[in-house]
């Protein structure tokens, strides 16, 4: 899952982003509503997890700008303030789902996995292909019941090629979906990634290399 943490304190941004790539999130941060819009016309985000209370460019216009620019993203808003009538304001400019802090962490991340479920067409919440079952909410994955030690980006990218139903994905998707803008894009981190998988899978392969197009389960 792809998301941007947009705050203007930059500790807290820093330590919601390194709690989301702990669960195996590709996080990117903007620190001002200006950066925000840029980095969501540029990449594919599929949360914006977005402080109301920005300074400068005020994050309901942030809100307001994704909403009409079609963007597929959903936000998921933060604000100090957690009356009802900011809850319904926030909503009203687009966003959908609503946070006030200070908050759990463990609910950010729930609310953001629900977000992320609708940003994408419905996927059973157990993806199973033959005797390969992966669960995206336990972080579990397995093989004629065993289980697999995967790291996180090895799970991203098998979730990925799961959810995809068969279909290929290319290389230039699960660098955008699975790694965060930092990611070169002339790296050969994705063929690194699932040659490490494949080996983890095991016997009979799993993963088919489809030549010039990407990879499918």
């Amino acid at each position: 899952m792809r998301v941007l943490v947009v705050d203007d304190h930059e500790e807290l941004a820093e330590t919601v982003a390194a709690g989301l790539r702990r669960e195996g999130m590709a996080v990117d941060i903007a620190l001002d509503g200006h950066a925000a819009l840029e980095r969501a016309t540029v990449n594919g985000y599929d949360v914006v997890v977005l402080d109301r209370d920005l300074p400068g460019l005020h994050g309901d216009r942030v809100c307001r700008a994704l909403a009409e620019g079609g963007s597929r993203a959903r936000v998921l808003m933060l604000t100090a303030s957690g009356t009802v009538a900011d809850r319904v304001a926030g909503l009203g400019m687009g966003a959908d789902d609503y946070l006030p802090k200070p908050f759990a962490f463990t609910e950010l991340v729930a609310r953001i996995r629900a977000l992320g479920r609708r940003a994408q067409p419905a996927l059973p919440p157990v993806l199973v292909h033959g005797d390969l079952r992966l669960d995206p909410a336990r972080r579990v994955a397995s093989r004629d019941g065993r289980q697999l030690p995967l790291s996180p980006k090895e799970f991203a990218v098998l979730e990925l090629l799961m959810g995809a139903g068969g279909a290929v994905v290319s290389a230039e998707e699960l660098l955008e979906r699975a790694w965060d803008e930092a990611a070169d894009p002339f790296t050969q981190t994705v063929k690194v990634t699932v040659s490490r998988l494949r080996r983890k899978l095991g016997e009979p392969p799993l993963i088919e290399t489809v030549a010039q197009a990407g990879y499918r389960v």
